[in-house]
């Protein structure tokens, strides 16, 4: 490039629109000669056109020139550079500047107008830019031809667009860093991210994230006007997010030329290009929009000039010749550059003064204010460091080599967010400068390869940051699919971890896709689409399967819900029907109709041969069409309350029952026990388990209780539980804990053959059954409506045992069930008896196991020890040192308030439960003395042989027929056998074996 004014070989200015080949055509002249220069307006475009002169020449010729980077071969001829790099005083056959109109712009502008003035090549000088500078070209090179070129495309406005509803291959252009953040992040979420350009970027940040743009990662371009600049990117549409921007001085409006000039992006080659506004930017006036469109733009009246030649003997001269006036119609001087800022503060230092003696100490000055203020922290801070590196080269005419290491030191790190590597980026890029300067460093090809390398470093880190945070993979390659209308396949594994085109999109859990919980509400639409268009066969392959799965995989639990191995597959919801629930399925929508429908029917079935396996006796009672009349009704109690009813509820049906409908109903497992009618098979635990969920549907409970643990024989009683809950499970609430109700009617048969009103010890067979402790024997005699005295006694070695008594379970056939509600002289008052039937063989009862045990068996605690349990004392009886033993009497003593039976009280005063969950209740509308010992016909009380004999007092004597023992009631006589009771017959004949 000549720095001379005379004009050589040929000149001229090719103007027109953007997208008009304009840098395409330079290019090829350029190469058309043996060497040329050609000026750029952006780092960026540097390396985009060196880029392609490479790619077309090869390395060895090329040469680029920026104020960061510097890469000259040996036979260079071709140079790329920016405008300010340009070198000066290098003769070349072709000289060309790239967006000349930027001789307006109040920054840079008089940089372009130098060159406009005086860069001219020996045989061909091409000026590249807006129309608008055909008139001061013309005036300031009067040699200069013209020529026009037409935009390729059509540019047409289209208003304003919200950002969720941006175009494929859109760029959305804003001024602020601020806003392009904001924008990049909504994008994200929305669209799946974008590329951000800005022109603070470093040509290797740039180049990864258009490329992300470009290979369609992302379908939005997030930029300054950065790309206004000559870049070519794949843009079809232009929105802007503001019409304001900040020119180093103030905010202005955009002229009508900028905002063409970015328009004008949009569309490449043949393929038209829209524009428009988006966000808070307020639509384009007609008439402004129509003139970008058409290219039609005032003309530019004056360009930025600052005067070239200037004079070194002094800082003083120097100044003044940076700020020589211009008398031209054309040419308006510029405003103070940082430059001349810089000068100005730096100089008038007093340690700066002593170090400029001639004009080549005011040069070494002036070079180093001319160094770019890539920071942007403040001119004051700036300055200082300018000082700094020209102390260092006017003393020691180099950069140290150790400071300048610990500044590239303290800015080589790549971890920090966003802001933090920018920050970084443009701190290396001032050590990037020096070390491009000849003479300013020691080893210039070590400084230049150690800054460039930081610069990749936080290059690559900014990307990735930049990537992280405004580009989310997963969503925008999912997006390209669909819209690519390519069908989506999902690969599910054997965790249910649902993965579309590599990315996992979340978990799929029977025939529901649970998404990852890390995707925003915007980005989960987008992954829920697309999970659903590739998961669809995956849905009809699952159903089918799922159709053809065997019962014995599926599973209720004990809140209705019903599972397939271990996932949730639906739930049951009332139906018509106690016994009928309905199967709701847990399916998505998407899934289609199809699969719906196949998995509901699917769990019906199951469901419906669950409860027909588990519930068979019951369900074959209410089929039975020959259980009539009142059988029938008790038939249809039984199925309403599941296979269990307390027998209070029923009393008076059961009384009205002839012996042929008990027989009928017998058949089919019913068991007409003292306290409850049920059907012993009923109690298991599975269906036990499923009558609890059942009752819970149909009682329209919000959270089902749960089963009690299966083998108990007693489980605590808790008030807290709804009303029905304990039948349901299968016990009977009494004191403080609740027994089984086969267990109790167990209990009951003994019960029979104990006088109960004068008084009876518990028996180990008593608590072996109930496989409580005698004291909470007693607390469970009192929920029953016993009174139980607590008494204590010396305690005398045991007899040996007796043959064991036989347990009576039934009242005999052709018991008299007319007089149940009779008086009864003596035993347990207004007792009900239950109808004969024998000891339920083992394959009627539940499942048996362990019955649960005390914290101690009774023959291993002395103290809560009955009298008969036998006691191992070794040594002689008389020797033995005195001890005591605890024992209750227990006798009927219902607690009557109100003309009824509501419950009794219990030796501390503690109430007891007042109905079926509760306590025993015997009063208006239940039969008399429910819950109180058994009757014999004719309604008197089944003790051993009728009334007892008394003794002295009137109190009945004690059978002599085991150890002697201290008691204060009177011996009682041999009870007289009942001839109708066989059970008492029986026993007798083993007492006289005895």
């Amino acid at each position: 490039m000549d720095g001379s004014t005379t004009d050589r070989g040929r000149i001229a200015a090719v103007l027109g629109p953007t997208n008009t080949g304009k840098t395409h055509y330079a290019i090829e002249r350029m190469l058309a000669h043996r060497t040329g220069i050609i000026g750029l307006p952006l780092r960026l475009l540097a390396r985009e056109v060196y880029d392609r002169i490479v790619s077309l020449r090869g390395p060895s010729v090329v040469a680029l020139v920026t104020g960061e980077e510097r890469i000259v071969p040996e036979r260079t001829q071709y140079w790329v550079c920016t405008v300010e790099a340009m070198p000066v005083g290098l003769g070349a056959d072709f000289v060309a500047i790239d967006e000349i109109q930027l001789c307006a712009d109040p920054e840079r502008g008089h940089v372009f107008t130098d060159r406009l003035l005086h860069a001219r090549g020996f045989h061909e000088t091409l000026f590249l830019g807006a129309g608008t500078m055909r008139g001061a070209i013309a005036a300031l090179v009067p040699r200069a031809q013209f020529l026009s070129r037409e935009r390729f495309s059509q540019l047409v406005y289209t208003g304003s667009k919200k950002i969720s509803r941006m175009p494929p291959r859109s760029a959305i252009v804003g001024f602020s860093v601020e806003n392009l953040y904001a924008t990049a992040e909504l994008l994200r979420r929305q669209k799946g991210g974008a590329a951000v350009v800005m022109g603070a970027l470093s040509p290797r940040t740039r180049n990864a994230q258009v490329e992300l743009y470009q290979n369609g990662d992302v379908d939005v371009l997030v930029a300054t006007d950065a790309i206004g600049m000559g870049l070519n990117l794949d843009i079809r549409h232009v929105a802007f997010s503001g019409l304001r921007k900040f020119d180093g001085r103030r905010m202005r409006e955009l002229m009508p030329n900028e905002l063409a000039q970015i328009a004008g992006r949009a569309g490449r080659y043949t393929q038209d290009g829209t524009f428009g506004v988006t966000g808070e930017a307020p639509p384009l006036d007609d008439d402004l929009a129509l003139a970008i469109q058409e290219h039609r733009f005032a003309p530019i009246r004056k360009l930025f000039w600052r005067n070239s030649d200037l004079e070194f003997g002094s800082v003083a001269r120097l100044v003044a010749s940076l700020e020589q006036p211009i008398e031209d119609d054309w040419l308006s001087r510029a405003r103070e550059a940082d430059d001349l800022m810089a000068l100005k503060a730096i100089s008038e230092r007093d340690d700066v003064k002593g170090r400029l003696r001639d004009a080549r100490d005011v040069r070494l000055l002036w070079d180093v204010c001319r160094i770019p203020d890539f920071r942007g922290i403040s001119h004051t801070e700036h300055a200082e460091l300018l000082g700094r590196i020209f102390d260092f080269l006017h003393d020691l005419g180099r950069v140290p080599d150790d400071w300048l290491a610990r500044q590239v030191k303290r800015i080589d790190r790549t971890e920090g967010d966003i802001d933090t590597l920018s920050k970084r980026l443009a701190f290396i890029r001032t050590w990037t400068y020096v070390a491009q300067r000849d003479g300013w460093v020691d080893d210039l090809a070590h400084w230049r390869e150690a800054t460039r390398a930081v610069e990749d470093r936080l290059s690559d880190a900014l990307h990735g940051a930049l990537t992280q945070r405004f580009v989310d993979r997963r969503t925008s390659v999912l997006l390209r699919r669909l819209k690519q209308k390519e069908s989506l396949v999902a690969d599910v594994n054997d965790k249910g971890e649902v993965t579309v085109e590599g990315q996992v999109l979340g978990r799929i859990e029977g025939f529901r896709f649970r998404q990852d919980q890390t995707a925003s509400p915007d980005e989960a639409k987008t992954l829920r689409q697309a999970a659903m268009a590739a998961l669809r066969p995956e849905f009809h392959l699952r159903a089918d399967r799922f159709y053809n799965t065997p019962d014995t995989e599926f599973d209720v639990t004990e809140q209705g819900g019903l599972m397939w191995g271990d996932q949730a597959i639906g739930k049951l919801v009332k139906g018509d029907d106690p016994l009928k629930p309905t199967a709701e399925a847990f399916v998505d929508d998407e899934a289609g109709p199809e699969v719906v429908t196949k998995v509901q029917r699917r769990l019906q079935h199951f469901i419906d041969r669950r409860i027909a396996a588990q519930f068979e006796p019951l369900l074959a009672l209410s089929r039975d069409e020959a259980v009539t009349g009142l059988a029938r009704g008790v038939a249809f109690r039984m199925r309403e309350g599941f296979g269990i009813v307390p027998r209070s509820e029923i009393a008076d049906d059961i009384k009205a029952l002839d012996q042929d409908a008990r027989g009928m109903l017998r058949k089919h497992g019913v068991r007409f026990g003292q306290f409850t009618i049920f059907q012993p098979l009923l109690l298991k635990p599975a269906p036990t388990r499923l009558r609890l969920v059942l009752w819970g549907l149909w009682s329209g409970l919000d959270v089902f209780p749960e089963s009690p643990p299966p083998g108990l024989v007693t489980i605590p009683h808790d008030s807290q539980q709804p009303r029905g809950y304990y039948a349901m499970s299968g016990y009977r609430p009494a004191g403080t804990r609740a027994i089984r109700i086969d267990m109790l009617e167990r209990l009951a048969d003994m019960l029979r053959a104990r006088d109960t009103r004068a008084g009876f010890e518990a028996t180990p067979d008593m608590l072996s059954i109930s496989g409580l402790t005698l004291e909470q024997f007693a607390d469970l005699m009192g929920g029953l409506g016993y009174r139980a005295e607590r008494g204590e006694r010396p305690k005398v070695k045991p007899a040996p045992a007796p043959a064991p008594e036989p347990a009576a379970t039934d009242a005999p056939e052709t018991m008299d069930e007319s007089v149940l509600g009779a008086a009864v002289p003596t035993g347990l008052e207004g007792a009900d008896t239950p109808d004969p039937m024998p000891e339920p063989p083992p394959a009627e009862m539940p499942v048996e196991t362990p019955v649960e045990t005390p914290p101690s068996a009774p023959e291993e605690v002395p103290d809560d020890a009955p009298a008969e349990v036998p006691q191992d004392a070794p040594g002689d009886e008389a020797a033995a040192p005195a001890e005591t033993e605890v024992f209750y009497t227990f006798t009927w003593a219902p607690r009557r308030q109100g003309g009824g039976n509501k419950g009794s009280r219990r030796g501390d005063g503690k109430r007891q439960g007042q109905d079926q969950g509760q306590g025993q209740r015997a009063g208006a509308g239940q039969p008399r003395g429910e819950g109180g010992p058994p009757r014999g016909e004719g309604g008197k009380p089944r003790g051993k042989g009728g009334k007892p004999q008394r003794g002295k007092g009137g109190k009945p004597q004690r059978e002599d027929d085991g150890p002697k023992v201290f008691s204060a009631r009177p011996e009682r006589k041999k009870d007289r056998i009942d001839p109708d009771n066989p059970f008492a017959q029986a026993l007798a004949g083993l007492r006289d074996k005895t």
